[in-house]
């Protein structure tokens, strides 16, 4: 059986922890944290100082700069970036303009219906934070209309509701009148 040397290990016993620098706010030692959402940069004074920075960079990256294209709030150049989240397009005039575009979105959007319930919004893509895909009014407080399904523009030929939704099944696709009392099935 080797010995392992003591001495390799007493040099630099706390090297990692002053590598982290100090709290800019109180002048303590920062140190690594966890939480629910991953590991962070704390203050070692929390809960007397709460200044904390993320392990991670989150820089976006500006890509190519659209010439031909203004931004519908401040009229500057708009651009394509890569951000935390992947690719969008965004104001060059960022921080003071938070105009953003995902290209994705708006075309799925284009092609969805008016909203059946109040006639004065229309459906939208949204997604809930665990990621599951829903489509809502946009004039939501005022109309709180959901549906789980692809929303398609035909009136049902039962009881005359204006949207249909579109279902997989294992047969294919099917159109369902999304009024429980109707029972329509296509």
């Amino acid at each position: 059986m080797t010995k392992i040397d003591s001495d390799l290990f007493t040099a630099h016993e706390h090297a990692l922890e002053t590598e982290l620098g100090t709290c800019p706010d109180c002048d303590s030692e920062l140190v690594i944290r966890h939480s629910k959402s991953g590991p962070f940069v704390g203050c070692i004074s929390y809960p007397n100082c709460e200044y904390t920075k993320s392990l991670i960079d989150h820089d976006i990256e500006q890509v190519k700069v659209l010439e031909n294209s203004n931004c519908p709030l401040c009229s500057e150049v708009l651009a394509v970036k890569n951000g935390r989240y992947g690719m969008f397009i965004g104001c060059t005039a960022f921080p003071v303009c938070h105009y953003v575009v995902h290209e994705s979105d708006d075309k799925e959007n284009e092609s969805l219906p008016q909203c059946p319930k109040c006639k004065a919004g229309e459906l939208v893509k949204r997604s809930n934070k665990s990621g599951r895909t829903f489509y809502s009014c946009n004039a939501y407080p005022d109309c709180n209309y959901i549906l789980n399904q692809l929303p398609v523009d035909q009136k049902c030929p039962n009881c005359g509701w204006s949207v249909l939704i579109e279902k997989q099944t294992a047969t294919g696709n099917r159109l369902l009148c999304p009024q429980k009392s109707c029972g329509y099935k296509q």
